[in-house]
């Protein structure tokens, strides 16, 4: 046993052991989500989660990039978008970021939110109405990683 609670919250002993694994699973993931879950729906609601996908495929109809987020508390999350080098300014990036507004006003949702690295493309994101509510300096190392939002009017 690595860690011991002395009295829960109904004032009973209660012992836990803390186990770290080696390769953690989705079952890890999901033991670990599952209180968390419940805690969160008590007090904001269900939150609703919708995947959200739009696939940028070539010419053989191989997937090639696209953009992958989730809808979820009438936000949706962009958690990534990729654009193969060779497609970039040529207005794919721009393409994407519409499709998925559409999705999140189709959603009710009231805004986007997402993150970049300064070595990625806060500008491109900056210049379609986002705006960064938060920085990570020296993540990675000599670079930073920006938060940014737009709300959807």
């Amino acid at each position: 046993m690595l860690a011991e609670l002395q009295r829960g919250r109904q004032g009973r002993r209660m012992t836990l052991d803390l186990h770290i694994p080696e390769t953690p699973s989705g079952a890890d993931r999901d033991a670990i989500l599952a209180p968390l879950r419940a805690y969160n729906i008590v007090r904001a609601g269900d939150l609703r989660y919708k995947p959200v996908a739009i696939v940028l495929a070539n010419e053989q109809g191989e997937r090639v990039g696209g953009l992958w987020g989730e809808c979820a508390y009438d936000w949706l999350f962009i958690e990534y978008l990729a654009v193969p080098e060779s497609h970039r300014g040529i207005g794919c990036g721009s393409q994407l970021m519409d499709r998925a507004e559409a999705i999140a006003r189709a959603h009710g949702c009231v805004g986007i939110w997402l993150d970049t690295f300064s070595f990625q493309a806060r500008g491109f994101y900056e210049k379609l109405g986002f705006a960064v509510f938060g920085t990570i300096v020296d993540f990675p190392p000599g670079h930073q990683r920006f938060f940014l939002q737009k709300r959807l009017g």
